[in-house]
């Protein structure tokens, strides 16, 4: 009550100088309790991004941020197949976890400070670090993104790209008009259908669409300019610190397996290694998996269910044509790197 008194009578002070008053983070519910009552983690995907989130034939969904919700499922129930895929436009993904009709968005989504100081979010890690490109029909000459002056871009509203795209067209002083669909497969077809002269969206999301055209991909070609940074990863709401961190470590549990060349097929291998690394992570000593709520063998769940970090990139992304580039282990040149788990 004291507290609620002090942000009361600060949010007044600020108001009468003129001043916003901060946001006063509210405590979220107990994600853990309600999934675990459930028997179930609801997730939110892209609904049909190749690579990342995508039915297969038998219905069943396919991709890295897939993977990643039954990750999660593994470490906190116990088991990858209790999961409930809930596909989200770009619009509604926010809204679906604000309103706690979803546990965890995992959505090609990109970290952004305005969204986590806006939005009631944080970001629990990068799965994928991506960056903003551009794609043509191959057959238009057009080799660079600064050719495209006066050039109409099919983009999707309320997102980073869509923002990306209009600082670069002012940035070098060049004419566009965007074609805005909200809808992705609409927003494909436009563009297929020679709509729009470009298609603009993350690099792993143009590769994803090319290699979807099977036969047809070499049309299309993904111009050289990256415009932007964009980490993605999964999100979950503020104010339910247990929730985040078993989300955060199962990301960092997937790089750690591939660190210490743990896969799905070995991991039983490992149960006689005298690697302290090896045994804190498979749960034997440290009690780690308890200071979180979980059984200590969560992150051989976690392997088990998916495989590591690399396992999982080379199932789902390898396949449409996604360099792993600085997605790699930080001892190979790229940017992934888990704290120890200690």
């Amino acid at each position: 009550m004291r507290l609620a008194r002090l942000g009361a009578a600060l949010g007044a002070a600020l108001l009468g100088a003129g001043l916003a008053a901060p946001a006063f983070a509210q405590p979220a519910a107990d994600t853990v309790a309600a999934i675990r009552q459930r028997g179930q983690l609801v997730c939110t995907v892209s609904p049909s991004t190749v690579g990342f989130s995508l039915p297969d034939s038998q219905g069943v969904w396919r991709g890295i941020d897939v993977d990643y919700c039954r990750a999660v499922a593994a470490a906190l129930l116990g088991d990858p197949s209790r999961i409930r895929i809930v596909p989200s436009s770009t619009q509604q993904r926010f809204t679906m976890l604000q309103s706690g009709e979803v546990d965890l968005i995992v959505r090609t989504t990109t970290w952004t400070l305005a969204r986590e100081a806006s939005l009631g979010m944080l970001f629990a890690g990068i799965n994928v670090y991506d960056g903003q490109g551009f794609m043509v029909h191959r057959d238009s000459g057009v080799t660079s993104a600064r050719q495209l002056d006066g050039a109409t871009v099919c983009v999707q509203p309320g997102t980073t790209t869509e923002l990306n795209m209009a600082d670069f067209f002012r940035t070098h002083r060049l004419r566009y008009t965007p074609v805005v669909i909200e809808n992705i497969q609409e927003i494909r077809e436009a563009f297929i259908s020679r709509r729009c002269d470009a298609y603009t969206n993350d690099s792993s999301s143009l590769a994803s669409f090319a290699a979807s055209q099977g036969p047809n991909a070499n049309r299309y070609l993904l111009l050289p300019e990256i415009i932007s940074k964009e980490p993605l990863g999964p999100a979950v709401r503020k104010g339910d610190a247990r929730f985040f961190d078993i989300v955060r470590w199962t990301h960092f549990a997937l790089v750690t397996a591939e660190e210490l060349g743990i896969t799905q097929a070995n991991i039983d291998s490992f149960a006689n290694s005298t690697n302290p690394d090896v045994q804190r992570f498979l749960g034997r000593t440290g009690d780690l998996g308890r200071m979180m709520g979980l059984e200590n063998d969560w992150a051989v769940r976690i392997i088990k269910a998916v495989g590591n970090y690399g396992e999982v990139w080379e199932r789902n992304l390898t396949p449409i044509g996604f360099p792993r580039g600085v997605n790699n282990l930080w001892n190979r040149g790229g940017l992934q790197y888990a704290p120890p788990m200690r």
